[in-house]
């Protein structure tokens, strides 16, 4: 979308479909750290002794480390784990090692994540080894499926995922039409930035696989994805609404935007 100065004027009644799809990182990224709850005794007598009541905390948190990959971004990762603070805490716990900037994270880069879900951390700190099917009685082993579909952290699995969701909130668009304009406004790059045009003069420059600006991304950003214009899924998604919006689909563009 870089060097079109009109794609800076988002349209005051953006695209709004659905509800949110489960693991695309729109979850909510706060929960509480503690929680207790306390067994009711039944009411004694003046003269009985009170029976002390049993309290139940909830689980504490963990605190792992995690190994940043290509594509990551601090929203990402405090959503999978469930960082209570989201990834501002998550930000604040890591400064030292991230810097001024909270977008700019390098892969290979650790971080100390915070996590109640003991089943997260644990699959972070130990090795994968494969799963046990488990068995029934009789001597009888059924293999568990997988409980979510997963994709990929490159380019094919980014816009898999995002035509995922854009199925869901009836955006169009198809594979070979989405990969052509990443390819040729971004070559790829998630991080991609244009700091040349007259949207960059303008103060706001193209960001993302598909060169989007902030205004135009903040209006047809697709509920249930990242707010960060970096995020790959959330990049595609949403300038893949504008263009359903504009040009009826992102397989109708075939160049500047």
């Amino acid at each position: 979308m870089a060097g079109r100065g009109k794609h800076r004027r988002p349209r005051t009644n953006p695209l709004t479909r659905g509800v949110a799809i489960a693991g695309t990182g729109g979850a909510a990224l706060t929960l509480p750290l503690l929680g207790a709850t306390y067994a009711s005794a039944a009411e004694a007598p003046q003269s009985a002794p009170v029976v002390a009541q049993s309290v139940h905390r909830a689980a504490q948190p963990k605190s792992l480390t995690y190994t940043v990959t290509k594509g990551d971004t601090l929203y990402r990762i405090a959503d999978k784990y469930d960082v209570s603070g989201g990834w501002k805490k998550l930000y604040k716990d890591n400064r030292s090692a991230i810097g001024d900037d909270p977008k700019l994270i390098h892969p290979g880069l650790k971080l100390k994540v915070s996590t109640t879900k003991a089943a997260a951390a644990k699959k972070a700190t130990t090795s994968s080894a494969p799963a046990k099917p488990a068995a029934k009685p009789g001597g009888v082993a059924k293999a568990t499926q997988a409980s979510a579909k997963t994709y990929a952290n490159n380019l094919d699995g980014w816009i898999r995922e995002a035509l995922d969701i854009m199925a869901q909130k009836g955006i169009p668009g198809s594979y070979d039409g989405i990969y052509r304009n990443v390819m040729r406004e971004s070559s790829g790059n998630p991080q991609a930035i244009n700091n040349w045009d007259s949207n960059a003069v303008a103060g706001t420059p193209s960001k993302g696989l598909l060169q989007t600006i902030d205004p135009t991304f903040q209006a047809y950003h697709v509920d249930g994805t990242s707010w960060d214009p970096y995020d790959p899924v959330a990049n595609i998604t949403a300038a893949c609404n504008y263009a359903a919006d504009r040009y009826g689909s992102i397989d109708n563009v075939n160049g500047p935007y």
